[in-house]
């Protein structure tokens, strides 16, 4: 494998490979630990425009019944109650702008819509790898995150909660993709 070293041979349609990207969260609970917890079942797509990175775009679909955090009854409660995974089964992330900061960091900002509310949030990534593959395919790597406040999205479930569970949740993005164009 080949390292890519200039942003312009980058250009192209990506599509994530599901097996080498991973989507979590870490959240604070009753202020002393940490809960962390990936999601399982996505998907998304990319156009990267190296020469250009501002006519770049992204877009993600996060299927919430997938929420991991390793303990199935909190699992349970955070899907139905706090995702509303009935009424809402997926997250979703469509980018509307992106600026490229230096040679290697972007801010992607967009549209997130969690349990039907949709508001606009900045993502940080950071270009963490390119390389030609032996059968000549492009795999990009990116690896980003932003702190939310949940209740923006109306991710509560009662008054004890509000207390117990702090209302940022950082989202994590590790990032692999494959050039399909």
């Amino acid at each position: 494998m080949t390292t890519t070293t200039r942003l312009s041979e980058l250009t192209g349609d990506y599509v994530l490979d599901t097996a080498h990207t991973r989507i979590g969260f870490v959240a604070r609970h009753t202020m002393a630990t940490r809960v962390r917890g990936q999601f399982d079942d996505f998907e998304g797509s990319a156009h990267l425009d190296g020469d250009d990175p501002s006519k770049s775009s992204a877009r993600l679909t996060i299927q919430a019944k997938s929420l991991q955090t390793r303990n199935e009854r909190r699992d349970e409660q955070l899907r139905d109650t706090f995702l509303g995974m009935d009424d809402h089964p997926a997250i979703t992330f469509t980018s509307t702008k992106v600026k490229q900061v230096d040679e290697t960091t972007f801010e992607v900002t967009g549209d997130l819509t969690i349990r039907g509310v949709t508001k606009p949030v900045t993502v940080d990534f950071q270009l963490t790898g390119a390389e030609h593959g032996p059968g000549g395919d492009v795999r990009v790597g990116f690896k980003g995150s932003v702190t939310i406040n949940r209740n923006d999205w109306g991710v509560n479930w009662n008054a004890a909660t509000a207390v117990l569970v702090s209302p940022k949740v950082a989202l994590e993005f590790d990032v692999a993709a494959v050039r399909q164009s």
